[in-house]
């Protein structure tokens, strides 16, 4: 901001009034995300209790005229922010631009930026230059706050808008770009003028707040190239060390920077990372100190974090047993790992992969997260637990964890729920068919359709095991739960636990008796050779068919691709009421789910008159 505090009031009550507006149009659109949040508790609590009443055939379709429209209103957005470009060309797929509802957002964003950039600051005349450059710096520290409001796993924003905070990191990221633009725009009128006064030299040292300035650009900057996936996966634990020293460096430099009367941006951005932390730190410490611990039953009563289980899976899967948390989650939810033996000062995000008590565990409250090796923790993890195993040794772990973070959606409010995870995408999936089958409350739901995906079978055979424990759950409480696995690397037929009901493929049900040809063309499919991925949609050449199937339980194994698409369609034609389908796994997947979810929506004219229900979409995707 150079010489802002040198006989520049004449652009300064225009800026700040900007920099006011700009904050007034986000607060009108926290505004408008809690009225719908609002009129979704007003719908979700009509359907449970039309549910609960059991008073008519369908008690998820809109009841009166007002959610009807409101229906009309969500289908049309849906349809509208679901789709998504995929570039699947190998080594560029980190390229692949977010789904249209958000770049649809960003672009209203960058709309207002660019309004604010120029209104009235395009003038051919002696102040041309500065005006400018006055006006991105206003633009620039203005939307300081929202950055590390954005960053806040403790998101204020989060909380009024029914999200958190891992959904929110997308727009931080655009939101640092964009700054870094306007900053860009900024100084280079500044340096434009004094160049074109012959100005620079004298500028420099008469102007110390300058030098802060291009070291505070300098830190956006490398911010923003250190956190590009493929320089990021290079050492994710060494990102986020440097990540968090730039951002207390950036706010440093941009506090010596600005003037004082523009300095409240810095403050209400110390502000929002401050209350962020001590949230942070207040969770750590409650959940993993106990002033009272249990310890008259067995181990897991710690006074200090908790007893922690590793068991290593294979050549890549770690299930780590927490037991004796004494806080709930909901599923969909995940918590900070950090386990000072394996990283002293590493702690990383798992999604929590069951949705209630443990069977056979002695600590009243377990969970279990499922960790699959990449490198750093994850490998050291896998690497310890396999080296236990060997031995014949039954060691213990101390872990402490934060959260559970996350705001997952109800799914109990759907008439049928279909599930699509690859490999460990299951540990999101998994628990939400757990929390539907195990709630003790009003149920809207009728019917689940399981699908897992993956190219070795020893990557979800921790998924199948508890996927035939749920069949008879499902069976005694009236809902029907078809599961589809399909392990496309397979050189034998899938192993079936011995606990479940197995039948060969004649005696599996027939396509109509599912209501879906899914699994008849999923077993007509072939598949490639081993070097297949599952999420990849190309073309595969001829394999052996393989595939068994539960003759009870409409159980599928197939070693061939799955029909995405073919899976989805046939719940959805088949329900009477509103549809969600939950997918969780890499890019290719989810985006595959979200064009062919986005498409099948606008082909059946939802809510617009031809009687078809509502599909949601929720996305989880995994990357590091």
């Amino acid at each position: 901001m150079g010489g802002m505090s040198m006989g520049t009031d004449m652009f300064q009550d225009v800026n700040m009034a900007l920099a006011r507006d700009f904050w007034y149009i986000i607060a009108g659109v926290m505004s408008l995300f809690a009225a719908c949040r609002a009129v979704h508790f007003y719908k979700s609590e009509r359907r449970l209790r039309r549910c609960a009443a059991n008073s008519v055939e369908c008690p998820t379709k809109p009841s009166n005229p007002f959610l009807a429209t409101w229906a009309t209103l969500t289908a049309v957005v849906r349809e509208a922010s679901y789709p998504q470009l995929y570039i699947p060309v190998r080594g560029l797929s980190w390229l692949t631009p977010p789904s249209l509802g958000r770049v649809l957002g960003l672009l209203i964003y960058w709309a207002v930026i660019i309004y604010m950039m120029t209104a009235g600051a395009i003038v051919k005349d002696a102040f041309f230059w500065e005006r400018i450059g006055f006006r991105n710096a206003w633009v620039t520290v203005m939307q300081v706050p929202l950055l590390y409001l954005l960053a806040s796993k403790c998101s204020i924003l989060g909380f009024i808008a029914g999200t958190s905070h891992e959904r929110l990191n997308w727009l931080h990221r655009w939101v640092a770009r964009t700054m870094f633009v306007t900053a860009t725009v900024h100084g280079w009128h500044f340096y434009t003028e004094w160049v074109l006064a012959d100005f620079v030299e004298y500028e420099m040292k008469m102007m110390p707040m300058v030098k802060y300035g291009l070291g505070a650009w300098g830190v956006l900057l490398w911010s923003l190239i250190s956190s590009l996936v493929p320089i990021r996966r290079l050492s994710y634990e060494f990102f986020l060390l440097q990540h968090i020293i730039s951002a207390a460096l950036f706010l440093w430099l941009l506090y010596v920077h600005v003037p004082v009367y523009a300095q409240y941006n810095i403050w209400f951005a110390i502000a929002a990372l401050s209350f962020d932390r001590v949230c942070r730190i207040v969770l750590l410490v409650w959940q993993n100190i106990k002033f009272f611990p249990n310890k008259a039953n067995c181990k897991g009563g710690q006074r200090i974090g908790h007893h922690a289980q590793v068991r290593a899976v294979g050549e890549s899967i770690t299930v780590v047993t927490i037991k004796d948390v004494h806080f709930k989650w909901r599923a969909g939810q995940h918590l900070y790992l950090w386990m000072p033996r394996v990283g002293l000062a590493e702690a990383h995000p798992y999604t929590i992969a069951c949705a209630h008590q443990l069977p056979e565990t002695c600590i009243c409250n377990s969970i279990q997260l499922v960790v699959r090796k990449h490198g750093g923790f994850s490998r050291r993890l896998h690497t310890f637990a396999a080296k236990a195993q060997a031995a014949g040794r039954k060691e213990s772990l101390t872990a402490f964890v934060s959260g559970p973070y996350g705001v997952p959606p109800r799914w109990d409010i759907y008439e049928a729920i279909i599930l699509i995870s690859a490999s460990t995408g299951a540990s999101f999936t998994l628990p939400i068919l757990e929390s539907v089958l195990h709630t003790k409350q009003t149920n809207c739901t009728k019917r689940i359709d399981f699908l897992l995906t993956a190219k070795q079978g020893e990557e979800i055979d921790f998924y199948v095991t508890r996927l035939h424990e749920l069949i008879d759950r499902a069976k005694d409480i009236g809902i029907e739960l078809r599961v589809h696995v399909a392990v496309t690397r397979s050189v034998s037929p899938f192993i079936v636990k011995p606990n479940a009901t197995s039948a060969t493929a004649a005696d599996r049900p027939s396509a109509s008796s599912s209501g879906s040809n899914f699994g008849k063309e999923m077993n007509e499919k072939t598949t490639g050779d081993s070097s297949v991925d599952i999420e990849n949609s190309a073309t595969s050449s001829p394999r052996r068919r393989l595939s068994t199937a539960s003759a009870d339980s409409h159980v599928h194994h197939t070693s061939a691709r799955a029909d995405v698409e073919a899976f989805i369609r046939g719940p959805v034609e088949a329900a009477g009421g509103e549809t969600s389908v939950v997918v969780c796994g890499g890019p290719s997947l989810v985006s595959r789910v979200r064009n062919f979810v986005a498409s099948l929506s606008d082909e059946r004219a939802v809510h617009k008159g031809t009687g078809a229900q509502g599909i949601q979409l929720h996305v989880e995707e995994y990357s590091f």
